[in-house]
């Protein structure tokens, strides 16, 4: 028997539906993380006399988001370290796409800046090559890893952007003094404006720059229901205040497990994955210099940081709109940018310091460590590349930058991004010291010393345009679902 007409049609018009439908992107996201913890006995880096680690109070991890919206997929990895070399993202970036086919230029790898980790940075940080280590060779594994578990952790899910206020946490750490109060940086001559100075005292004339109070927030979970992941970022260098010989995740793994505890998703299967990533706090930290608090015991500060901000993002989240679907980009440029030059005369001088007998006192020489700088910084190249990437997450763009950036320079990129909500995450695909914009340079200063600060004086400049640039494109390039 034929088959009518009016059925062929109908089965027709069936199948086409199905296959429109089938055709419908759908957003995805998935979450895992990874142990970076080293063993015992490495020295923990982030003051100038290192020492060997002796207890682990809390495990460092690597922490990764995937996201795709049926035509891409961008990962994001955050990991507890003082920071990563470009050679361990390059490598890491390089097994991912192997492994997983995701390509170099849509995958992050950033650092947090804790101060109680061991070297992701090899054995020389101001060394522009050299071989991964032992240690670095595990970062990059897990890190893979990382990146493979939240692949298979992949489902449908739904996203919000959402921004929360800690302004009682964050404080400018570069200050003006009183007339003749300054004391002489280590190659003898005077700055405006000094790193830390002595809290509560009456030579404190005003910060040298802003802080950026923002939580900015990017939440997934499952279609009308349990939480997948939070992705926050908070410009607050770190906290500090841990045990001796302490291996630690400092506030950023604190707020962490906070949050996850808020939300009542430590036991959730796949895994809950919260992460907090480094903003843009080249001069910020969580010394209140005027009205210093009492000294406290090991991680007291640490957890009322971290209690608190999980508390703000914990509020921010009940008040979000979630959308079912948004697309995904990013931009992976590596312009040249001048590395600092030195001046025969501060050659001059970083020779003769180093002359001079080597003194005994166990204490951090800084005229002798920056002279071993200024030397090892007046044998680079006159420019390299350096790695910047841009991100879109629908409306909300991110953009990073291999050093530890300045707060203004933040503020800058999310007042001028054509994308917004911006933000920028430092510490991303390499370490290249301190990013100060050329402002700063002028009162000198720690984050401006030579060898502190490594690439040119108007390089903040070269790069914030270059990430402009990239988002611009991003904005022009029309979102397909």
């Amino acid at each position: 028997m034929k088959p009518s007409v009016l059925a062929v049609l109908f089965c027709a018009l069936t199948f086409q539906v199905g296959v429109e439908a089938s055709e419908t992107p759908r957003f995805q996201a998935g979450a895992a993380t990874s142990n970076i913890t080293p063993p015992l006995g490495l020295e923990v880096i982030g003051g100038f006399l290192p020492f060997p680690s002796t207890y682990v109070h809390d495990e460092l991890h690597a922490r990764c988001v995937v996201l795709d919206d049926g035509h891409g997929r961008l990962a994001l990895v955050v990991c507890d370290l003082l920071g990563i070399n470009g050679d361990l993202s390059k490598e890491a970036r390089r097994q991912i796409e192997e492994r997983l086919g995701l390509p170099p230029d849509r995958v992050l790898i950033t650092a947090t800046h804790t101060h109680s980790a061991s070297s992701a940075m090899g054995s020389n940080r101001l060394a522009l090559e050299q071989p991964l280590d032992s240690y670095q060779g595990f970062v990059c594994r897990r890190i893979v890893d990382a990146v493979a578990c939240a692949v298979k952790n992949l489902r449908p899910a739904e996203i919000a952007f959402a921004t929360a206020e800690a302004p009682e946490h964050v404080f400018n750490r570069r200050w003006y003094l009183k007339e003749g109060t300054m004391p002489a940086n280590p190659f003898g001559g005077i700055d405006q404006v000094k790193m830390n100075p002595p809290r509560g005292s009456e030579s404190l004339v005003k910060p040298a720059g802003p802080t950026d109070p923002t939580v900015s927030i990017l939440a997934l979970r499952e279609p009308g229901g349990k939480p997948i992941a939070v992705l926050s970022s908070y410009s607050l260098h770190y906290v500090g205040g841990v045990g001796a010989g302490h291996i630690s995740a400092d506030y950023y793994g604190a707020y962490c497990r906070e949050l996850a505890r808020l939300l009542e998703a430590e036991r959730q299967d796949p895994p809950f994955v919260a992460i907090m990533a480094n903003g843009t706090s080249g001069d910020i930290n969580n010394i209140n210099f005027v009205h210093p608090r009492p000294r406290q015991e090991p991680y007291a500060q640490i957890h009322a940081v971290a209690n608190d901000v999980a508390a703000k993002v914990q509020a921010a989240l009940g008040k979000l709109e979630y959308r079912d679907w948004v697309p995904l980009d990013a931009r992976y440029r590596e312009p040249k940018i001048g590395w600092r030059k030195v001046s025969d005369e501060q050659k001059q001088w970083a020779e003769a310091t180093l002359a001079e007998p080597k003194p005994t006192s166990g204490k951090a020489d800084l005229p002798r460590i920056y002279a071993a700088r200024v030397l090892q910084l007046a044998k680079y190249p006159e420019a390299s590349a350096i790695p910047l990437q841009t991100m879109r997450i629908g409306d909300v763009c991110i953009g990073t930058v291999p050093c530890e950036v300045l707060c203004e320079i933040g503020l800058e990129f999310k007042k001028r991004c054509p994308l917004k909500p911006a933000v920028m995450i430092s510490l991303s695909h390499g370490y290249l010291g301190y990013l100060p914009p050329p402002n700063q340079h002028d009162l000198g200063g720690y984050e401006t010393w030579p060898g502190t600060n490594r690439l040119e004086r108007d390089a903040s400049v070269k790069i914030l345009d270059n990430l402009l640039e990239m988002a611009a494109e991003m904005k022009a390039a029309t979102p397909a679902k």
